[in-house]
């Protein structure tokens, strides 16, 4: 096959000679991190705008400002930034490996299995025929063909963990389709590892006449696995026993969590040696999934907060990581018959992975929403495919190594803008959007007039938590013997709201005896401390109540008139009854 290379970039002749980077100076660092760090955001949210998932736009930051653009980016400053690729896929094998609890597993186990198997399997298998077929239509080189098809057909079995994650987390799902995605992607590069040991295994003799003992590759394969797990675990004791005596310090938590975890990752990139014709080494990816995996099955609870002060370090290396991604990507070094081969390979692993996925969730008897949408969630590729295609291009730097790179280099770019977008036509189509929410996220999207008991809103022209000035007590009794309320509002006779009646001001009137039913409503009210909108937010007039020590608050239009009460044990109920209503949601989804 002819060099598929072209190094012609017009755009990168925009821009002066010193706005752009290939080795840095001094604070230049500083200044190329903020720059990427910004672009990268600003990218993110206006492609959020735009309904499109975030990670696209960090995407087209980076090949705006990388090798298909103004090449801000040099290769070798790429290169440098290789660092923050390999933290960034640890942060994500770390939290997958909190979503992979011994119950789901025991629970979803054979249907992880199943599906796993034809999605890599399949796509496999497809890939392998169609390029083999067309390269020896094209070559006449048998050898040739089928030595790419295999390779090729090896690293498309790889899904990436991190721009489907990240769609995942941005939009809140949750349900048996987003625990199924987060658990095959979790496990399905362990899969491309053992397929490219095993095609390079038989690409190299028939390339370059040298064979590679098939069984030691395979050892390799299974201490590389095996021992990148009991290493994670290890360090995941350590971590849960360090953090077990520490109590209300979120930030030496945090310093400890990253500490463990960065130093599990440089532990598994220095551990490679040879031996022999094989490389031993451990995968950070799956060490860190491995830490996750022990902190959310083995550890006490309060250990387990960990995860969220680790989510919140994420998003600044996520940009930067996604930002690389892109950067990597030169669309001017392609041409027509590289083309050919790419679409062959991005047709072939859509098509394998759908067949594949629909299958095993066929076989094993998956929820619906599982069957229809889950080959939407598997078609992005970066980390293990671009790695593999790296370890590919020096394996078989003289033969096909570099036309491999072109070909995931390529594709890592269509489905790596392509992927996000179907992973969110998926979890939306399966109803799972906005379902992984806690009260706190309750409280935020909720506004006052939203809250209701037993159906009723507790705010409206004619609540029954109003009461007159002039009404007696004895009345005022009848009204919440027949109510849920502990307070009332009382309403002066202008119509605005001067004060409020709880059901303890009610029973110290009745001890006076029965002159107690006669008194007034303003008598025993207390006059009101602060009122809220029915259009205020719900998390603003919850903290209402600590701010004012108070169990009630009026609630009035802009003239003062009272429309209701806010109680603070109803507007707990309401939190309660919704996310009772979600876990019945996501019970009935299977």
């Amino acid at each position: 096959m002819e060099t598929l290379i072209d190094e012609v970039n017009p755009i990168a002749n925009v821009l002066p000679e010193v706005m752009h980077f290939d080795v840095l100076k001094g604070g230049q660092i500083v200044f190329l991190l903020g720059l990427l760090i910004f672009l990268g955001s600003f990218g993110g949210r206006l492609f959020q705008k735009l309904k499109i998932p975030q990670v696209v736009g960090y995407i087209v930051a980076g090949i705006i400002v990388g090798a298909s653009g103004f090449k801000v980016l040099g290769d070798s400053l790429i290169s440098a930034l290789d660092p923050v690729s390999t933290i960034a896929l640890s942060l994500i094998g770390f939290l997958v490996g909190a979503e992979l609890k011994i119950d789901v597993i025991k629970k979803y186990g054979r249907q992880f299995v199943g599906i796993l198997f034809g999605e890599t399997l399949v796509p496999f298998v497809v890939v392998s025929c169609l390029i083999t077929l067309v390269t020896y239509i094209l070559m006449e080189n048998v050898f040739y063909a089928v030595s790419l098809g295999l390779l090729l057909g090896a690293i498309c079995t790889a899904t990436a963990p991190a721009a489907t994650t990240d769609v995942l987390k941005e939009y809140r799902t949750k349900g048996p389709l987003t625990t199924t995605v987060l658990g095959i992607v979790a496990m399905d590069d362990a899969f491309a590892l053992i397929l490219y040991t095993v095609a390079t295994s038989i690409a190299s003799p028939l390339l370059e006449g040298k064979s590679v003992p098939v069984l030691a590759q395979l050892g390799s394969i299974a201490y590389e696995i095996s021992g990148s797990i009991l290493l994670g675990l290890f360090f995941g004791f350590i971590l849960s026993q360090i953090i077990k005596g520490i109590n209300n310090d979120d930030g030496r938590v945090l310093g400890f969590s990253l500490g463990t975890l960065f130093l599990c990752t440089g532990v598994c990139e220095l551990a490679k040696f040879s031996a022999g014709p094989v490389v031993l080494k451990f995968d950070n990816i799956m060490a860190a999934m491995s830490i996750g995996f022990f902190i959310a099955n083995f550890s006490l609870p309060k250990i387990q907060q960990l995860f969220k002060l680790v989510e919140r370090y994420t998003p600044p290396v996520y940009v930067l990581f996604f930002v690389t991604v892109g950067a990597r990507l030169n669309i001017w070094k392609l041409k027509p018959l590289f083309l050919v081969v790419a679409l062959l390979y991005v047709s072939g692993r859509t098509i394998g992975k759908t067949i594949g996925a629909r299958l095993g969730a066929k076989l094993t008897r998956a929820p619906e929403t599982v069957k229809k949408y889950l080959p939407f969630c598997l078609l992005s590729q970066a980390g293990v495919a671009i790695g593999l295609s790296t370890a590919a291009g020096k394996d078989f730097s003289n033969t096909i190594g570099t036309e491999i790179m072109l070909v995931i280099t390529a594709t890592t770019f269509i489905v790596q803008i392509l992927g996000p977008v179907c992973v969110k036509f998926g979890v939306t189509k399966a109803g799972e959007v906005g379902l992984d929410v806690t009260a706190e996220d309750i409280l935020k999207k909720s506004k006052v007039s939203d809250v209701s008991v037993r159906g009723k809103k507790i705010c409206s022209q004619k609540s029954y938590a109003i009461v007159n000035e002039n009404d007696t007590v004895g009345k005022i009794i009848g009204s919440f013997s027949h109510h849920e309320n502990s307070n009332y509002c009382v309403r002066g006779i202008d119509g605005k709201l001067i004060g409020i009646i709880s059901l303890e001001h009610i029973k110290e009137a009745m001890q006076i005896g029965e002159m107690g039913e006669y008194m007034l409503a303003v008598d025993i009210m207390d006059k009101q401390k602060t009122v809220c909108k029915p259009e205020m937010p719900l998390a603003d007039a919850y903290r209402l109540f600590s701010d004012y020590d108070t169990e009630a608050i009026g609630i009035t239009d802009d003239e003062g008139t009272p429309l209701g009460i806010l109680e603070k044990y109803t507007v707990e109920h309401y939190l309660h009854h919704e996310l009772l209503a979600l876990n019945h949601k996501l019970a009935s989804m299977g």
